[in-house]
């Protein structure tokens, strides 16, 4: 069965998006190769809201990047406001981030 991506929740430890760097967000999509070197936003890019749909546009890579919510604990519950980091900036996806650091495919 393959990893859980859609509603998991982690931690951000990216530099893009400073504000979230450390708090716990909530996956709410994917963007499929939208992290690409060679993206076009013109020409769009595959949008998973499910595991199901994730698994039909391939899974999760590099290139993605995800919808993310973050915690917010002095209301107990994840914000309305959302953000876009690179996958390979959560904790959940480290072996993401490591096939790229390793240079494996």
């Amino acid at each position: 069965m393959a990893k859980k991506t859609i509603g998991t929740v982690t931690t951000y430890h990216g530099d893009e998006h400073r504000y979230l760097r450390g708090h716990q967000v909530k996956v709410l999509a994917v963007f499929k190769g939208a992290a690409a070197p060679d993206h076009d936003p013109d020409d769009g890019f595959g949008v998973a809201t499910s595991d199901d749909e994730l698994a039909r546009l391939g899974g999760i890579d590099a290139n993605d990047r995800v919808e993310v919510v973050p915690w917010l604990p002095e209301a107990g519950r994840f914000s309305f406001v959302s953000s876009d980091p690179l996958v390979i900036d959560l904790a959940a996806f480290a072996d993401v981030a490591a096939t790229v650091a390793g240079g494996a495919a």
